[in-house]
């Protein structure tokens, strides 16, 4: 008798364990950590978006006496063709992603997502978060070797690889 209390009460302390466990992963199941930061401590846009690089054009006053110059034509100084290349898609488990980078003036101006898996909640909660991460990350680096966000290991490994692909197409 006493062999099956001890039995039963074994049981039922696993049984909540397990009950616990889960609500408490479920509770947490939201929450990912996105690293690194973001260096320049701006707000990234949850939703992927186009940047311009371009600066306001300011003109000082001309004098009638100053010369205009010529115009020269422009250097590429980066290591890319100007133009926009695109990647493949590549297999992020939950769908596929697929980038386009933007070259202006040899370097990366812009990457941005043809596709991405958002037709789950989580993968659309994930992509959000991570996205702007990997667009500025490539960005600053001008090259596909970027930092896996942790959290988003798949998106971010599809990514590197279009983009990689997109940038070879690029030199």
């Amino acid at each position: 008798m006493v062999n099956i209390i001890k039995k039963l009460l074994v049981s039922l302390f696993i049984i909540v364990a397990f009950v616990i466990y889960t609500s408490f992963k479920n509770e947490n199941q939201q929450e990912i950590a996105v690293l690194p930061p973001p260096k320049n401590n701006q707000i990234i846009p949850a939703v992927p978006t186009t940047t311009s690089t371009r600066e306001p054009v300011t003109s000082a006053p001309v004098s009638a006496s100053t010369p205009t110059p010529a115009p020269t034509k422009p250097v590429n100084n980066g290591q890319y063709k100007d133009g926009s290349y695109t990647g493949p898609a590549a297999d992020a488990f939950y769908g596929n992603i697929q980038v386009q980078a933007v070259i202006s003036g040899g370097k990366i101006t812009a990457v941005n997502f043809l596709q991405y898996p958002n037709d789950r909640e989580t993968s659309i909660m994930i992509n959000t978060q991570a996205m702007p991460y990997l667009q500025q990350e490539a960005i600053q680096a001008q090259s596909g070797n970027v930092n896996i966000v942790s959290g988003a290991t798949d998106t971010s490994r599809a990514f590197i690889e279009s983009l990689n692909s997109a940038l070879t197409q690029a030199k």
